[in-house]
C-alpha cells in the first residue's frame, strides 16, 4: 500500500478483514458479499496519490480537492456517490494555553468509508480500535463509522471546554487579586484566551447545522435508524457550543472588570500625585514671590520675617496634607 494509506481494512458481519491490496477489489468484494464495507484512512495524502483513491471509488473532484486543500470549515455535502464532511478536531495544551485545530473529512459511500485527517489530533485510531471492540455497532456499515468519529470529536470539544473553564478561573482569581508587577500583562493574556476561544469556536459552532442534517433529515448513504444516535451527538455539541459561549462571554467581562479596575488604579495614582503636586506648589509660590527681590514687600526688613514665612509654607503643606488624607488622596 502506498504510505499515505494507513489502514485499510473490510469489515464483514462487524469483524474486521484485512483487504485487498488492490482498492478496486477490495470494493468489489465489500459489495458483492453485502453487509459488508471498506475503510480506507489516509493521511495527508498527495493529490498525485489521493488520484488512485478518487478513481476507484468515484469521489467527486469538488470534496477531493477541498480534502487535499485542507483548511476548510466543518461542513456536509451531498453528492451522487458519496456523502463528505468535515470535522476539525481540537487539541488543548493547557501548559502553553494553546488550541490548536486539525482537519478530519470522511467520505462516505456505498459500502465504503475514506477517511482523510491533517494534522496529529485526530481520534480515528482510537475510534476504529473502540468499533473493532464491538461487531453490533460495525454491522451498522458505513453510518456507524460516520456515528462514532462525530461522537467521539464532539465529546472531545466537551472536555476541551472543561480544561478551558479551569483555566479561566484561575486566569479570573488573576485579574481579582491585589495589583502586582505582572498587571501590565494580563490584559495581554485575557486577549490570547481570548484568542484560543475563538479559534476553539470555529471548529464547535459551524458543526451544528450537518449534526442537524444527519439528526433531522434523510440522507443517501446514511441509515435512518441512526437519527437518534445524531441526535445524542447534536445535543453534545449544544453543550459545547454553550461552554464556549459562556466562555467568550466570562472573557469579555473579565477584561472590562480588569480595565475598569486600571482605571481606577490611576485615577488613584493621579489623586496622589496631584496631592503631592499640590502641596509641593504651595511654598514654591510663596518662595517664588518672596524671591523676587522688590523692595517693598510684607515683613522683608523684619527680622522675624523669615522665619513666619518658613512656618507659614510648613502649615500650609501639613494643612493640605491633612485634608487629603481625610478625603482619601493619600
Amino acid at each position: 500500500m502506498p504510505c499515505m494509506i494507513v489502514d485499510c481494512a473490510i469489515y464483514r458481519h462487524g469483524h474486521r478483514t484485512e483487504g485487498p491490496s488492490e482498492l478496486a477489489h477490495a470494493l468489489e468484494a465489500a459489495r458483492a458479499e453485502g453487509e459488508s464495507f471498506v475503510w480506507i484512512g489516509l493521511y495527508e495524502p498527495t493529490e498525485e496519490e489521493f488520484d488512485l483513491v478518487t478513481n476507484e471509488f468515484g469521489l467527486h473532484p469538488l470534496a477531493v480537492e477541498d480534502a487535499l486543500n485542507a483548511h476548510q470549515r466543518p461542513k456536509l455535502e451531498v453528492y451522487d456517490d458519496s456523502l463528505f464532511m468535515v470535522l476539525k478536531p481540537v487539541v488543548y495544551d493547557d501548559v502553553r494555553d494553546v488550541v490548536a485545530t486539525e482537519e478530519l473529512m470522511l467520505f462516505v459511500g456505498n459500502c465504503f468509508v475514506v477517511s482523510v485527517r491533517h494534522g496529529e489530533g485526530s481520534p480515528l485510531a482510537e475510534v476504529r480500535k473502540r468499533l473493532e471492540r464491538d461487531p453490533e455497532i460495525l454491522r451498522h456499515g458505513p453510518t456507524a463509522v460516520l456515528y462514532a468519529v462525530s461522537d467521539a470529536v464532539v465529546d472531545h470539544y466537551t472536555e476541551v471546554a472543561v480544561l478551558l473553564h479551569a483555566d479561566l478561573d484561575e486566569l479570573e482569581a488573576e485579574v481579582f487579586a491585589p495589583l502586582g508587577e505582572d498587571v501590565r500583562h494580563t490584559a495581554s493574556r485575557i486577549y490570547s484566551f481570548k484568542r484560543q476561544v475563538v479559534e476553539f469556536r470555529r471548529a464547535t459552532l459551524p458543526l451544528t447545522e450537518p449534526m442537524a442534517r444527519l439528526a433531522g433529515t434523510q440522507l443517501p448513504f446514511v441509515d435512518e435508524k441512526s437519527r437518534p444516535f445524531f441526535r445524542d451527538v447534536s445535543d453534545h455539541l449544544t453543550r459545547a457550543n454553550e461552554s464556549v459561549e459562556g466562555l467568550d462571554r466570562l472573557l469579555s467581562d473579565i477584561l472590562s472588570a480588569h480595565l475598569a479596575q486600571m482605571g481606577v488604579q490611576q485615577n488613584d495614582d493621579m489623586r496622589k500625585i496631584s496631592a503631592w503636586a499640590a502641596m509641593a506648589a504651595v511654598p514654591t509660590m510663596i518662595a517664588g514671590v518672596y524671591g523676587m527681590n522688590f523692595a517693598h514687600m510684607p515683613e522683608l526688613r523684619q527680622p522675624w520675617g523669615y522665619p513666619v514665612v518658613v512656618v507659614l509654607m510648613a502649615g500650609l503643606v501639613v494643612w493640605l496634607y491633612r485634608m487629603f488624607k481625610r478625603r482619601g488622596w493619600l
